[in-house]
Protein backbone atom coordinates (compact mmCIF):
# COMPACT_ATOMS: atom_id res chain seq x y z
CA UNK A 1 0.00 0.00 0.00
CA UNK A 2 1.26 3.32 -0.83
CA UNK A 3 0.28 6.32 1.10
CA UNK A 4 -2.30 8.71 -0.80
CA UNK A 5 -3.23 12.52 -0.76
CA UNK A 6 -7.01 13.16 -1.52
CA UNK A 7 -8.79 16.29 -2.29
CA UNK A 8 -12.55 16.06 -1.26
CA UNK A 9 -15.67 18.21 -0.89
CA UNK A 10 -18.04 17.83 1.58
CA UNK A 11 -21.44 18.04 0.91
CA UNK A 12 -22.73 20.72 3.00
CA UNK A 13 -24.81 21.58 -0.10
CA UNK A 14 -25.88 18.75 -1.73
CA UNK A 15 -29.37 18.43 -3.22
CA UNK A 16 -31.24 16.68 -6.12
CA UNK A 17 -32.54 19.39 -7.57
CA UNK A 18 -32.24 18.76 -10.86
CA UNK A 19 -31.35 15.44 -13.97
CA UNK A 20 -28.59 15.24 -15.95
CA UNK A 21 -27.91 11.20 -15.34
CA UNK A 22 -30.37 7.95 -14.94
CA UNK A 23 -29.73 8.19 -11.19
CA UNK A 24 -31.12 11.86 -10.41
CA UNK A 25 -34.86 11.97 -9.85
CA UNK A 26 -35.70 15.87 -8.45
CA UNK A 27 -38.92 14.20 -6.94
CA UNK A 28 -37.93 11.68 -5.47
CA UNK A 29 -36.65 12.95 -1.57
CA UNK A 30 -33.70 12.99 -0.17
CA UNK A 31 -31.68 13.50 3.18
CA UNK A 32 -28.77 16.05 2.90
CA UNK A 33 -27.93 15.83 6.59
CA UNK A 34 -27.59 11.52 5.71
CA UNK A 35 -25.15 12.50 3.03
CA UNK A 36 -22.87 14.24 4.98
CA UNK A 37 -22.79 11.96 7.50
CA UNK A 38 -22.39 9.02 5.00
CA UNK A 39 -19.41 11.13 3.12
CA UNK A 40 -17.88 11.80 6.88
CA UNK A 41 -17.55 7.86 6.89
CA UNK A 42 -16.15 7.96 3.97
CA UNK A 43 -13.10 10.37 4.96
CA UNK A 44 -12.44 8.86 8.02
CA UNK A 45 -11.77 5.30 6.38
CA UNK A 46 -9.14 7.17 3.86
CA UNK A 47 -8.08 8.88 7.54
CA UNK A 48 -7.84 5.33 9.15
CA UNK A 49 -5.69 4.17 6.08
CA UNK A 50 -3.13 6.32 6.61
CA UNK A 51 -3.93 8.47 3.86
CA UNK A 52 -4.03 12.24 3.79
CA UNK A 53 -7.38 13.83 2.90
CA UNK A 54 -7.44 17.78 2.06
CA UNK A 55 -10.89 19.80 1.70
CA UNK A 56 -11.80 22.03 -1.19
CA UNK A 57 -14.68 24.61 0.18
CA UNK A 58 -18.26 24.00 -0.47
CA UNK A 59 -19.66 26.50 -2.52
CA UNK A 60 -23.66 27.22 -2.60
CA UNK A 61 -25.69 26.86 -5.54
CA UNK A 62 -23.34 23.32 -6.56
CA UNK A 63 -24.94 20.58 -5.39
CA UNK A 64 -22.53 18.11 -7.40
CA UNK A 65 -19.47 20.04 -5.75
CA UNK A 66 -19.08 17.11 -3.32
CA UNK A 67 -18.20 14.76 -6.39
CA UNK A 68 -14.47 15.98 -6.72
CA UNK A 69 -13.30 13.23 -8.83
CA UNK A 70 -14.87 15.76 -11.51
CA UNK A 71 -12.70 18.76 -10.91
CA UNK A 72 -10.00 17.50 -13.03
CA UNK A 73 -6.99 15.12 -13.20
CA UNK A 74 -3.23 15.89 -11.23
CA UNK A 75 -0.49 13.99 -12.46
CA UNK A 76 3.08 14.96 -11.73
CA UNK A 77 1.67 18.05 -9.95
CA UNK A 78 0.24 19.00 -13.41
CA UNK A 79 -3.68 19.83 -13.00
CA UNK A 80 -5.68 19.38 -16.28
CA UNK A 81 -8.98 21.31 -14.84
CA UNK A 82 -12.02 20.42 -16.23
CA UNK A 83 -14.63 21.80 -18.65
CA UNK A 84 -18.74 20.53 -17.83
CA UNK A 85 -20.96 18.95 -20.29
CA UNK A 86 -23.75 20.46 -18.21
CA UNK A 87 -24.88 24.21 -17.42
CA UNK A 88 -25.80 23.12 -13.82
CA UNK A 89 -21.94 22.27 -13.03
CA UNK A 90 -20.02 24.60 -15.01
CA UNK A 91 -19.01 26.95 -11.89
CA UNK A 92 -17.59 23.79 -9.98
CA UNK A 93 -14.55 23.88 -12.40
CA UNK A 94 -13.51 27.72 -11.52
CA UNK A 95 -13.62 26.62 -8.05
CA UNK A 96 -11.50 23.35 -8.40
CA UNK A 97 -8.57 24.98 -10.46
CA UNK A 98 -8.43 27.71 -8.05
CA UNK A 99 -7.61 25.00 -4.76
CA UNK A 100 -5.07 23.37 -7.53
CA UNK A 101 -3.34 27.16 -8.28
CA UNK A 102 -3.28 27.41 -4.11
CA UNK A 103 -1.77 24.83 -3.39
CA UNK A 104 1.20 25.17 -6.63
CA UNK A 105 0.18 23.19 -9.17
CA UNK A 106 0.46 24.12 -13.01
CA UNK A 107 -2.94 23.87 -14.05
CA UNK A 108 -4.20 24.02 -17.85
CA UNK A 109 -8.02 24.33 -18.94
CA UNK A 110 -9.53 22.01 -21.53
CA UNK A 111 -11.01 23.63 -24.67
CA UNK A 112 -13.15 20.63 -24.88
CA UNK A 113 -15.86 18.81 -22.54
CA UNK A 114 -13.43 16.90 -19.95
CA UNK A 115 -15.19 15.88 -16.65
CA UNK A 116 -11.67 15.22 -14.97
CA UNK A 117 -11.34 11.87 -12.85
CA UNK A 118 -14.34 10.84 -13.43
CA UNK A 119 -13.54 9.65 -16.72
CA UNK A 120 -9.57 10.03 -17.16
CA UNK A 121 -8.17 7.45 -14.68
CA UNK A 122 -4.64 6.47 -14.32
CA UNK A 123 -3.36 2.63 -14.65
CA UNK A 124 0.01 1.91 -14.33
CA UNK A 125 1.63 4.53 -17.02
CA UNK A 126 -1.29 4.45 -19.13
CA UNK A 127 -4.87 7.01 -19.18
CA UNK A 128 -7.52 5.05 -19.37
CA UNK A 129 -10.25 7.72 -21.25
CA UNK A 130 -13.71 7.34 -21.60
CA UNK A 131 -16.11 8.79 -23.90
CA UNK A 132 -19.65 8.71 -25.20
CA UNK A 133 -21.70 10.82 -22.78
CA UNK A 134 -20.01 13.14 -20.61
CA UNK A 135 -15.98 13.79 -21.83
CA UNK A 136 -15.89 14.76 -25.51
CA UNK A 137 -13.50 12.71 -27.68
CA UNK A 138 -11.55 15.52 -28.73
CA UNK A 139 -10.29 15.96 -25.33
CA UNK A 140 -7.73 12.82 -25.15
CA UNK A 141 -5.46 14.55 -27.10
CA UNK A 142 -5.39 17.56 -25.12
CA UNK A 143 -5.30 15.27 -22.02
CA UNK A 144 -2.27 13.34 -23.36
CA UNK A 145 -0.71 16.70 -24.71
CA UNK A 146 -0.72 17.64 -21.07
CA UNK A 147 -0.52 14.85 -18.46
CA UNK A 148 2.36 13.75 -20.87
CA UNK A 149 0.96 9.26 -20.31
CA UNK A 150 -0.51 7.98 -23.30
CA UNK A 151 -4.26 7.76 -23.58
CA UNK A 152 -6.41 4.64 -24.29
CA UNK A 153 -10.04 6.04 -25.31
CA UNK A 154 -12.70 3.54 -24.39
CA UNK A 155 -16.25 4.03 -25.85
CA UNK A 156 -19.24 3.96 -22.86
CA UNK A 157 -22.43 2.73 -24.19
CA UNK A 158 -24.71 2.70 -21.34
CA UNK A 159 -26.54 5.40 -20.12
CA UNK A 160 -26.53 4.72 -16.44
CA UNK A 161 -22.81 4.27 -16.51
CA UNK A 162 -21.94 7.77 -18.01
CA UNK A 163 -18.66 8.18 -16.88
CA UNK A 164 -15.72 5.63 -16.38
CA UNK A 165 -15.40 5.62 -13.09
CA UNK A 166 -18.81 3.94 -12.56
CA UNK A 167 -18.04 1.12 -14.83
CA UNK A 168 -14.44 0.77 -14.11
CA UNK A 169 -12.08 0.61 -10.95
CA UNK A 170 -8.20 0.62 -11.35
CA UNK A 171 -7.03 -1.36 -8.45
CA UNK A 172 -3.10 -1.49 -9.02
CA UNK A 173 -0.57 -0.88 -11.48
CA UNK A 174 -1.29 -3.67 -13.52
CA UNK A 175 -5.22 -4.59 -13.23
CA UNK A 176 -8.65 -2.96 -13.04
CA UNK A 177 -12.95 -4.35 -12.00
CA UNK A 178 -15.22 -3.42 -15.13
CA UNK A 179 -18.30 -3.87 -16.18
CA UNK A 180 -17.99 -5.64 -19.86
CA UNK A 181 -21.06 -4.82 -20.97
CA UNK A 182 -20.82 -0.90 -20.41
CA UNK A 183 -18.59 -0.50 -23.60
CA UNK A 184 -18.23 -0.87 -27.08
CA UNK A 185 -17.06 -4.05 -27.94
CA UNK A 186 -13.60 -2.81 -29.12
CA UNK A 187 -13.42 -1.03 -26.22
CA UNK A 188 -13.88 -4.72 -24.26
CA UNK A 189 -11.41 -6.02 -26.92
CA UNK A 190 -9.02 -3.35 -25.87
CA UNK A 191 -9.44 -3.74 -22.07
CA UNK A 192 -9.07 -7.80 -22.23
CA UNK A 193 -6.15 -7.47 -24.14
CA UNK A 194 -4.48 -4.81 -21.57
CA UNK A 195 -5.74 -6.57 -18.40
CA UNK A 196 -6.59 -10.23 -19.13
CA UNK A 197 -6.52 -10.72 -14.97
CA UNK A 198 -9.29 -8.19 -14.62
CA UNK A 199 -11.92 -8.63 -12.46
CA UNK A 200 -15.28 -8.87 -14.16
CA UNK A 201 -18.49 -7.20 -12.12
CA UNK A 202 -21.90 -8.20 -12.22
CA UNK A 203 -24.56 -6.24 -12.92
CA UNK A 204 -25.96 -6.08 -10.00
CA UNK A 205 -22.39 -5.20 -8.32
CA UNK A 206 -22.20 -1.93 -10.82
CA UNK A 207 -26.47 -0.90 -10.19
CA UNK A 208 -24.87 -0.25 -6.78
CA UNK A 209 -21.96 1.73 -7.99
CA UNK A 210 -19.84 -0.98 -6.94
CA UNK A 211 -17.10 -0.08 -9.33
CA UNK A 212 -16.73 3.39 -8.05
CA UNK A 213 -14.71 2.33 -6.03
CA UNK A 214 -11.04 3.84 -4.65
CA UNK A 215 -8.44 1.62 -4.36
CA UNK A 216 -4.72 2.17 -3.05
CA UNK A 217 -3.69 -0.78 -4.39
CA UNK A 218 -4.17 -3.34 -1.65
CA UNK A 219 -7.17 -1.69 0.18
CA UNK A 220 -10.40 -1.12 -2.33
CA UNK A 221 -12.97 1.32 -0.56
CA UNK A 222 -16.54 0.61 -2.37
CA UNK A 223 -20.11 0.43 -1.42
CA UNK A 224 -20.87 -2.17 0.67
CA UNK A 225 -24.30 -2.85 -1.00
CA UNK A 226 -21.75 -4.67 -4.04
CA UNK A 227 -21.43 -8.41 -2.32
CA UNK A 228 -20.68 -9.86 -5.19
CA UNK A 229 -17.73 -7.72 -6.16
CA UNK A 230 -16.21 -7.05 -2.37
CA UNK A 231 -16.00 -11.42 -2.41
CA UNK A 232 -14.35 -11.28 -5.75
CA UNK A 233 -11.84 -8.91 -4.63
CA UNK A 234 -11.04 -10.70 -1.49
CA UNK A 235 -9.94 -13.88 -3.41
CA UNK A 236 -7.70 -11.52 -5.69
CA UNK A 237 -6.06 -10.53 -2.86
CA UNK A 238 -7.32 -7.15 -1.60
CA UNK A 239 -8.73 -5.82 1.25
CA UNK A 240 -12.20 -4.96 0.72
CA UNK A 241 -13.62 -1.93 2.60
CA UNK A 242 -17.90 -1.46 2.42
CA UNK A 243 -19.05 1.80 2.87
CA UNK A 244 -22.37 3.05 2.90
CA UNK A 245 -23.16 6.24 0.34
CA UNK A 246 -26.33 5.21 -0.88
CA UNK A 247 -27.70 8.82 0.13
CA UNK A 248 -24.88 10.38 -2.64
CA UNK A 249 -25.83 7.54 -5.16
CA UNK A 250 -29.27 9.55 -5.69
CA UNK A 251 -27.14 11.52 -7.88
CA UNK A 252 -25.26 9.47 -9.06
CA UNK A 253 -21.88 9.11 -7.39
CA UNK A 254 -20.33 6.57 -4.80
CA UNK A 255 -16.90 6.50 -3.44
CA UNK A 256 -14.47 7.24 -6.33
CA UNK A 257 -16.74 10.10 -7.17
CA UNK A 258 -15.88 11.94 -3.82
CA UNK A 259 -12.21 11.26 -3.81
CA UNK A 260 -9.67 13.30 -6.27
CA UNK A 261 -6.14 11.68 -6.40
CA UNK A 262 -3.97 14.88 -5.88
CA UNK A 263 -0.91 13.29 -7.33
CA UNK A 264 2.41 15.59 -6.62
Amino acid sequence: MTAKRYLMCRPTHFAVTYRINPWMDPTAPYDNALAVRQWETLRQAFLDLGHTVDLVEPLPGLPDMVFAANGGTIIDGRALGVQFRDAERADEAPAYAAWFRENGFEVTMPKHDNEGEGDILLAGGLLLAGTGFRTAHASHAETQEFLRRPVITLQLVDPAYYHLDTALCVLDERNIAYLPSAFSPGSQAVLRQLFPDAIIATPEDAEVLGLNAVSDGRNVVLPVQATHLTEELRKAGYHPIGVDVSELRKAGGGPKCCTLEVRS
